[in-house]
């Protein structure tokens, strides 16, 4: 039986030189790292090119990693990095700009079929409430509720402590329940 290497095992053979175990490494976490950046801009050719920035990263920063945690957790690291300094760029407002237009043509497409609308509309707003949220608490959200992650790697990969984790969930779960109108209906609908 063929057991697939560790992170660790493939880090090791990329700094003795070890194109393959590069190939490897980035086809295993490639998907992931794609699909935070995703939610987090939610545009796929800026996730994407975002995308592409961390596994540039990966290979400039990798002979200097430390097994210090899981490389998971160091690569998100990474990509949160990646991501704010997106959001910091001259190309985010470049892009923030023509966004307005490409709202107004999903408008029309989606028009054409109600219930795939309305099905996409919930998405919609949870999305860009989401996005609406500050960035610690939203990266928060993202990594916990889409990609699984434990407090303690959030914490890790944020460089803050559990509490103030679960405080950042905590706190962005409640403005999207008020951004998303469900304190007011959950209130009717308990009294």
């Amino acid at each position: 039986m063929n057991k697939l290497p560790t992170d660790e095992q493939l880090i090791q053979e990329i700094q003795k030189g070890s194109q393959a175990a590069m190939e490897v490494l980035v086809k295993r976490y490639y998907k992931q790292i794609y699909a935070y950046l995703y939610r987090k801009t939610s545009s796929a050719h800026t996730a994407y090119d975002l995308t592409q920035d961390v596994f540039i990263k990966l290979v400039q920063k990798l002979p200097s990693y430390k097994s210090k945690g899981s490389f998971s957790s160091w690569l998100f690291t990474i990509a949160i990095n990646c991501s704010r300094d997106y959001y910091r760029s001259a190309a985010y407002r470049q892009a923030a700009a023509s966004s307005e237009y490409e709202e107004h043509l999903d408008l029309k497409q989606e028009e054409s079929v109600s219930y795939i609308f309305e099905r996409n509309e919930s998405r919609k707003l949870l999305k860009q409430a989401v996005k609406d949220l500050p960035d610690i608490q939203s990266e928060a959200i993202l990594l916990k509720y889409y990609h699984d992650m434990k407090i303690k790697e959030i914490a890790a990969i944020t460089s803050t402590n559990e509490n103030t984790v679960k405080a950042r969930l905590r706190q962005g779960l409640d403005k999207l329940r008020k951004m998303l109108g469900r304190d007011e209906h959950e209130q009717k609908h308990n009294q």
